[in-house]
């Protein structure tokens, strides 16, 4: 068999397929699964900062809007966290940006955590 039909063979592609997938890629490369993290953790920053405003001042500006705002971003947050989790197929270091996941969930919780909270001093005072 000639070295062309080997590698060109389907086994030989998929093994070639396989490894190159399990490579770790650069460690500042951006690749759509980081990106995705990014997007994830910007909204949950936005989420924890108008939550925690909303419940410091829950009968001025921020109150139910603030709170409601928050819970969007925070639900938002963790859909993407969790499909970021979900669709990884590697570890740290792979590119799927699945560390970005994690932590995605964790700021999606304290903006959910503040939200609820904000709602509830927002109905309470009024």
């Amino acid at each position: 068999m000639s070295i062309l039909a080997t590698l060109t063979s389907p086994l030989a592609l998929d093994a070639t397929a396989a490894h190159l997938l399990a490579q770790p890629v650069d460690a500042y490369a951006l690749t759509t699964g980081r990106v995705w993290s990014v997007v994830g953790a910007v909204l949950g920053l936005a989420g924890i900062a108008i939550g925690g405003l909303a419940l410091a001042r829950s009968t001025g500006r921020f109150g139910r809007k603030g709170a409601a705002i928050a819970l969007t971003a925070g639900l938002a947050t963790a859909v993407i966290g969790g499909w970021i989790i979900a669709a990884a197929e590697g570890g740290p270091g792979t590119g799927y940006g699945i560390v970005g996941g994690y932590v995605d969930l964790a700021m999606a919780l304290i903006a959910l955590v503040l939200g609820t909270l904000a709602l509830l001093r927002s109905r309470r005072t009024t």
